[in-house]
C-alpha cells in the first residue's frame, strides 16, 4: 500500500516534489544542452524511423516529469527501498547515455548503457508496482521511448560500423 493521498497533499511533501521535479528536469536539460547532436551526428546514416531533432526536447521534458513524480512517489511511501534504489539506478544511467553518445561519440558504449537502463527501468516497474501503481505506470512511457531509443542506437551502431 503506498502512502495516504493526503500525505502527497502536504507542503513538506510538494516541497519534496519540486525537489525532484528541479533535479530531473534540471540535470536532464542541463546533460541536453551540453550534448545536443552535432556535425558528428548529423553525418551518421540514421535508420528508418529516425525522428527529426526536434522532438526529442518535448518528449525528454515530459518523460523526465513523470520520472520525476514517480520517483518523488517512491520516495514518499518507501526511501530507502529496492524500487528508489531501481530509480536512483535508472536516472544515473539516463543521465550517462547522452555525454556517452554525443559527448564521446561511443555508440556501441551507449548501447551498454542503454541496454542496462532498460533492465533498471523494467525492474523499477516491477518492484514498485507491489506498492504504487502509479508510480510503475508513469515509467510504462518511458520504457516504450527507452525500448525505440535502443532501436534507434542499435540501428545507427551497426550503420555507422
Amino acid at each position: 500500500m503506498s502512502a495516504a493521498t493526503s500525505e502527497y497533499r502536504r507542503p513538506q511533501s510538494l516541497i519534496t516534489l519540486a525537489i525532484f521535479l528541479a533535479l530531473v528536469v534540471g540535470v536532464g536539460g542541463l546533460i541536453g544542452s551540453q550534448t545536443a547532436p552535432g556535425p558528428w551526428f548529423e553525418e551518421l546514416t540514421k535508420p528508418p524511423l529516425n525522428p527529426p531533432n526536434w522532438v526529442f526536447g518535448p518528449v525528454w521534458f515530459t518523460l523526465y516529469v513523470m520520472i520525476a513524480v514517480a520517483g518523488w512517489r517512491i520516495w514518499m511511501d518507501q526511501p530507502k527501498s529496492t524500487a528508489m534504489t531501481l530509480w536512483g539506478v535508472q536516472m544515473l544511467l539516463n543521465w550517462a547515455w547522452s555525454p556517452t553518445w554525443f559527448g564521446a561519440n561511443m555508440p556501441w558504449l551507449a548501447l551498454a548503457i542503454i541496454i542496462a537502463l532498460w533492465f533498471a527501468i523494467v525492474g523499477f516497474i516491477v518492484i514498485a508496482r507491489k506498492r504504487d501503481q502509479l508510480a510503475a505506470w508513469l515509467f510504462v512511457p518511458y520504457l516504450a521511448w527507452v525500448s525505440f531509443a535502443t532501436y534507434l542506437n542499435l540501428s545507427i551502431a551497426v550503420l555507422n560500423a
